[in-house]
């Protein structure tokens, strides 16, 4: 995993306009030791608490757009706040973080430094937090659209036809099922497997014959 620390000037570029102040209040009162992942695919974010004397870490990807990136940070920090006032006597996304998560959120979006659509999908986030980013595929749908690297070609799930074949980056080869709750059934076309798959995987679709 190639991770870089970041000093607080070259964080801006990491974060939309406007932000960057913001940021950093809460990275210096909290004393957060910030450092900026340029690859994982199992998480966006990690938080790990200050312990007896040291500095709270967050570790987050930057690889992302500048949206996501603020969002996931924010995400982060609402664990940290969290751990201040509970330390580890609440669930790690229960109600507690759910309200810090909640009121950062309102914060950001009273400074309207997201854009028009972003600032709509996150409506339903402050309201409801949800603990992982793939439990928001709206608001995930319309971050993607910010992504300053796209892959040609590719798609989320949601954008592919029941019954239409896809091929997923490990090069195997789907017919998209139905919507069973938040994800879709797909079976593999090779073994007849069934596996579930996230509205916002990113596949290739293939035409029919």
């Amino acid at each position: 995993m190639a991770v870089s620390e970041h000093p607080m000037h070259a964080l801006a570029d990491f974060l939309p306009d406007n932000t960057f102040d913001r940021v950093v209040h809460y990275i210096h009162h909290y004393r957060v030791h910030l450092t900026i992942s340029k690859q994982r695919k199992s998480v966006l974010g990690d938080y790990r608490h200050s312990g007896w004397g040291g500095n709270h870490r967050i570790s987050v990807n930057g690889n992302m757009n500048k949206y996501e990136f603020l969002l996931t940070l924010l995400h982060e920090l609402a664990h940290l706040l969290t751990y201040e006032q509970y330390k580890n006597k609440v669930e790690p996304h229960g109600k507690e973080w759910k309200n810090h998560y909640s009121l950062l959120l309102v914060d950001f979006v009273q400074q309207k430094v997201f854009p028009e659509d972003i600032e709509k999908a996150l409506q339903k986030s402050i309201i409801n937090p949800s603990a992982t980013a793939n439990g928001e595929t709206e608001l995930l749908l319309v971050l993607r659209k910010y992504d300053l690297v796209k892959k040609e070609g590719h798609h989320p799930i949601i954008e592919v036809p029941e019954g239409a074949l896809f091929q997923t980056e490990n090069g195997k080869v789907f017919r998209k099922g139905a919507k069973r709750r938040k994800r879709f059934e797909c079976v593999e076309v090779k073994t007849g497997l069934r596996y579930t798959f996230s509205p916002i995987t990113e596949v290739r679709i293939i035409p029919a014959p």
